[in-house]
């Protein structure tokens, strides 16, 4: 059978599903209507959807409810702010019977639990009413623990009020020192509009906006439907399968096609929603943020404020609505707060742009060290695009070719290729890239849950590089980055450079139309939404997959983030990693010494001073991760942030131009500068942002000692 004849059989089996959940809807001797036929049909279409095309199918038995209800109650009120004790008592009795009610499209437990969340969501609207209508008491000590993880549901009424208390004490506290810092930046400017407030006025100022950002954030919950709600139920169900796997409302779909192709100008980058933040997961190369250079995925985005109005907080907020006040015409400016890794807030000033194209493409330079004195080609793609509608558009594969040329000409004895935060792209690109650099051989192998994998190979004999190869990735490179990584390293035709990992992500996801599953006499139940699930894995060449796992660098360099957990290890039922058979490959033998390079590596880096610093950079990263402790004394919270911020000025200067290290433009690339006033600033950018790089200034070191 082929995998066309097993699709066809599969989407028949789901319209038999539904056509029996129908007639049973219709024949029961409950009535219904077409609002709960619509739901019990959705259902049925995307289990039959996940039992049918995911990768790794789940039994739907009581260890898989167990899970649904835990996740289900953690999405509900991850921070505990709102359900008791007594609440998860009551909704204990469906603990085991989630997978019954799936398999006969039931919503007992849904509907309880949405009861119970509305409930307390009204009377949490007047604890903070009250608790903000007066000052605290900012001299005594108390604490709040803001890992939700360590946090037990509230005992009682008397306990959650208290919680709130402590909260919304903390948000004051927060609030009231970003205002004593900006009353200080006024008085140092002498702005001619600057009034000078007490301390009792500032406090007064902190609890109104905290009241306002609650006021806003309750009128959003009210605003939530029982389709907003049933939709975040359906992906607590659908993401038991693995985090990739999303159930879409027509409208979040839209939202996602928008996003997609990147016709909106905006900010550029590519934002999740966890635990009600909204995080940032990638920067798109070229857009408004990536030239603004100081928000990085992993950040958390806490508020947005057009211009120079006051922020609007949009923790618990959809995601849609989200994207829509950080979208905005080309030219305004949208300040995000920002909380960052390692714990501390900013605010990130960006003026909206459409993206620049040409900054999404490969280029070139070429490097030189002086104690070295050999010329190196550098090569930087910000992600794997191609031309994917055929219309004549770009390939990565044959720019990054015409790059290679021109750095062998302009006399490159050695290659630098950087995948630093390139999240992906065109698979195809991939293997027409890896090709330049081996004769002939499998690349990548993609294996679906029925079957012998799919192995895509490059067939050129041709090797257009066959000098000493780095590659650079770091713990954001991701997909098609940590394929080309993978296949370099199993042929040891490259040294991959990097942090300890890459991403991880080895999945391959494709979207379902949930409409075309409806038979004829159920059409008036359209529109359904969509689905996006996995239907397939990555495989390196040596039959390891890339999930999970990552690729892991031949030689590790310190990073940012080299004591925290980033990447696919940190999403909630990540699949797993495991092997397949090998593919057939020869692997080229053209790294003789590789113990030598990395012990000469190590060497380098253990003496280098800004290696150094970053590693001291990384350990303060993961203990102001860790202290998750807040203390609510004025003083003593005012003295834990200018902490932060002496430690993060300690480390502004981090990267500054090595002197010895040699940059310059391939000749032929220069030609026209001078007409484009614009493609010169950038040009002279991307120069003095390689010339403070260690990372690559290290890997001109390897190829050093490659020879």
């Amino acid at each position: 059978m082929t995998p066309q004849q097993s699709n066809k059989k599969k989407m028949k089996k789901i319209l038999i599903v539904v056509l029996v959940v129908s007639s049973a809807l219709v024949c029961g001797a409950l009535v219904v209507n077409s609002q709960s036929e619509k739901d019990q049909s959705l259902v049925a279409i995307i289990m039959q959807g996940l039992e049918s095309f995911h990768f790794q199918p789940q039994k739907i038995n009581d260890d898989f409810s167990k899970e649904v209800f835990k996740e289900h109650i953690d999405n509900l009120d991850h921070y505990k702010r709102f359900l008791l004790q007594s609440d998860i008592k009551k909704l204990k009795k469906y603990e085991t019977s989630i997978d019954d009610e799936i398999n006969a499209t039931k919503f007992q437990f849904f509907e309880a639990a949405t009861l119970i969340i509305d409930k307390r969501v009204n009377e949490a609207e007047e604890y903070y009413k009250t608790i903000l209508a007066k000052p605290f008491d900012l001299n005594v000590d108390e604490s709040l623990e803001i890992d939700a993880d360590k946090l037990a549901f509230a005992k009682n009424k008397k306990e959650l009020i208290n919680r709130w208390r402590l909260n919304l004490k903390y948000s004051v506290v927060d609030k009231l020192y970003s205002l004593e810092q900006d009353q200080e930046k006024k008085r140092e400017r002498n702005d001619s509009d600057f009034v000078e407030k007490s301390f009792a006025e500032l406090e007064v100022e902190a609890r109104e906006k905290v009241l306002k950002s609650h006021d806003q954030w309750f009128k959003r919950l009210h605003q939530l439907d029982r389709d907003d709600r049933l939709s975040g139920y359906l992906n607590t169900i659908t993401s038991m399968f693995d985090p990739h796997t999303n159930f879409y409302p027509p409208k979040d779909k839209d939202n996602f096609d928008i996003a997609l192709s990147g016709r909106l100008e905006g900010i550029g980058a590519t934002l999740q929603e966890k635990d009600g933040y909204i995080k940032v997961s990638q920067i798109v190369p070229g857009s408004a943020s990536w030239k603004q250079g100081e928000l990085e995925a992993g950040d958390v985005i806490l508020k947005v404020a057009q211009g120079s109005d006051e922020p609007v907080d949009i923790v618990d907020m959809p995601l849609d609505d989200a994207v829509m006040l950080i979208r905005g015409p080309k030219g305004t400016e949208v300040r995000l707060t920002v909380e960052k890794i390692d714990g501390s807030t900013t605010v990130i000033p960006i003026i909206r742009d459409i993206v620049v194209l040409e900054e999404t493409y490969a280029k070139s330079l070429l490097l030189e060290s002086e104690k070295e004195g050999d010329k190196i080609g550098y090569i930087k793609l910000p992600k794997f695009y191609a031309d994917f509608n055929g219309t004549g558009g770009r390939s990565c594969a044959d720019d990054v070719e015409k790059e290679v040329a021109k750095l062998k000409s302009s006399g490159a004895t050695g290659l630098v290729i950087d995948l630093r935060n390139n999240g992906g792209g065109s698979l195809h690109d991939v293997v027409q890239m890896a090709g330049l650099f081996i004769e002939l051989g499998p690349i990548v192998q993609i294996k679906a849950r029925e079957g012998a994998p799919y192995i895509m190979s490059d067939v050129d004999p041709r090797v257009q590089f066959d000098g000493p190869l780095v590659i650079l990735v770091n713990s954001l490179s991701a997909s098609a980055s940590e394929i080309l990584a993978a296949a370099m390293q199993d042929y040891g035709r490259a040294v991959i450079i990097g942090s300890a990992s890459t991403y991880g992500k080895g999945t391959v996801q494709r979207f379902i139309e949930l409409d075309a599953f409806l038979p004829e006499s159920l059409k008036n139940l359209s529109p359904l939404g969509s689905m996006k699930l996995t239907i397939q894995k990555f495989y390196r060449v040596d039959g390891g997959a890339t999930q999970l796992k990552g690729v892991i660098p031949d030689i590790v360099l310190p990073d940012n983030y080299m004591y925290i957990e980033i990447g696919e290890r940190e999403l909630d039922n990540a699949m797993i990693w495991d092997e397949i058979p090998a593919a057939s490959y020869k692997k080229t033998n053209s790294i003789k010494n590789m113990p030598e390079i990395i012990q000469n590596s190590n060497q380098r880096v253990r003496q280098d001073s800004i290696f150094g610093r970053i590693n001291e950079k990384a350990k303060y990263f993961k203990e102001s991760r860790d202290a998750t402790v807040y203390n609510l004394n004025y003083k003593a919270y005012k003295a834990k942030r200018e902490k932060e911020k002496a430690e993060n000025k300690k480390y502004e200067d981090l990267m500054k131009p090595i002197e010895d290290f040699i940059i310059s433009n391939v000749a032929m690339d220069t030609v026209g500068f001078s007409a484009d006033t614009s493609k010169v600033a950038r040009n002279d950018e991307f120069i003095k942002s390689v010339k403070k790089d260690s990372y690559i200034y290290e890997a001109v070191n390897v190829i050093a000692d490659m020879r």
